[in-house]
């Protein structure tokens, strides 16, 4: 049982997340994440988070509006809503052309990527480049919401580095140009995923804007959401590397903020039955390409028990499904077999 969460906290979060026309009976979001949330992945945490907002994988603008059909990354699901498509590029006439693409391909929300620190994207003028272009900014954001019936949602950073920490102004034209949630990454660009999670310019942006903020960075587990939310006064968290190999994430914390109870993790056996169901899932849509995709979701899914060093490295070279069962059979039933006491193997 958790410690009882604060009155205020708890009244807060007791109501749905309102983005503009879009309710969300969950304060608990699953961020985008390129080649990790596909359809495989968002069907894991959709089983644990019937409730909370799903992102597909990042889809470049331009890409949208060549392809024919529809990229498979905005390929989504009845079952995966309320589910949002986040877009980049730095053109607001693409950008307006892919929103209203992925808005008939079922999107409750658009989501604008503006806090991408990868240098691919970035030299195309997307991702986080954009804090350094807030005019540009502005006109993605102003043409996309007059292009669609839906919310316009932005994610970002608090700001290229620590010499440019523009997040509160950047926010607020974010909202003036017609953004109705921002998802604020506490770090800088150039920091790119190291060091902490700066929650208190998170803090500064809440308080600056009237649309809903979302938190995101370093929210790993159902404590860190609760801390985070507390000092940040923001509206909900956003989960992201803390979901790799552990599609139970979203779900631990948003039960735990609903209820107060928090579930008990899930044991080494069900982390690998996970893992198989996961395996399956990549080879049911992505067939090969899926299990060459799967080896970086084993190795996050496959610790804390003895021999997981081992199963790790030849999970990590399978090229075929059968392979991955195989594997993945021969563990679990290890666990499942008596033994004597195991040393955990980290």
């Amino acid at each position: 049982m958790l410690t009882s969460l604060p009155a205020d906290l708890y009244q807060r979060l007791s109501t749905p997340l309102t983005i503009g026309s879009v309710e969300v009976h969950s304060r608990v979001l699953q961020s985008p994440l390129s080649g990790v949330t596909d359809r495989a992945f968002r069907q894991l945490v959709r089983r644990y988070a019937p409730d909370s907002m799903l992102y597909t994988e990042m889809v470049q603008a331009t890409g949208v509006c060549q392809a024919q059909p529809l990229e498979k990354i905005m390929d989504i699901g009845d079952r995966e809503q309320p589910i949002s498509i986040q877009l980049f590029d730095c053109r607001p006439d693409f950008m307006a052309e892919a929103a209203r693409k992925a808005m008939a391909a079922g999107a409750k929300t658009i989501d604008i990527n503006m806090g991408c620190p990868v240098n691919k994207i970035t030299k195309k003028g997307g991702g986080s480049s954009l804090l350094r272009q807030p005019e540009v900014a502005e006109a993605i954001v102003r043409t996309v919401a007059a292009a669609v019936s839906i919310p316009v949602t932005v994610k970002t950073r608090i700001g290229w580095d620590d010499n440019d920490i523009n997040a509160v102004e950047f926010g607020r034209r974010m909202e003036a140009a017609g953004a109705q949630m921002l998802t604020l990454h506490g770090r800088t660009r150039t920091q790119g995923y190291n060091g902490p999670a700066r929650w208190d310019w998170i803090a500064k942006v809440k308080t600056a804007l009237s649309i809903p903020v979302i938190a995101n960075g370093d929210i790993v587990s159902v404590e860190s959401a609760i801390r985070c939310l507390e000092e940040t006064g923001a509206d909900g968290v956003m989960c992201s590397r803390g979901t790799l190999g552990y599609p139970f994430l979203v779900g631990e914390i948003d039960h735990a903020l609903k209820t107060g109870v928090r579930r008990p993790p899930p044991t080494a056996l069900m982390r690998l039955h996970c893992a198989r169901q996961h395996l399956g899932l990549l080879w049911q849509y992505k067939g090969q390409r899926g299990i060459h995709q799967s080896r970086k979701h084993m190795a996050w899914y496959v610790k804390g028990f003895e021999g997981a060093a081992t199963l790790r490295q030849q999970l990590c070279q399978i090229d075929t499904v059968e392979a991955g069962y195989g594997l993945l059979d021969g563990a679990i039933a290890t666990l499942l077999s008596p033994q004597p006491e195991r040393i955990t193997d980290p």
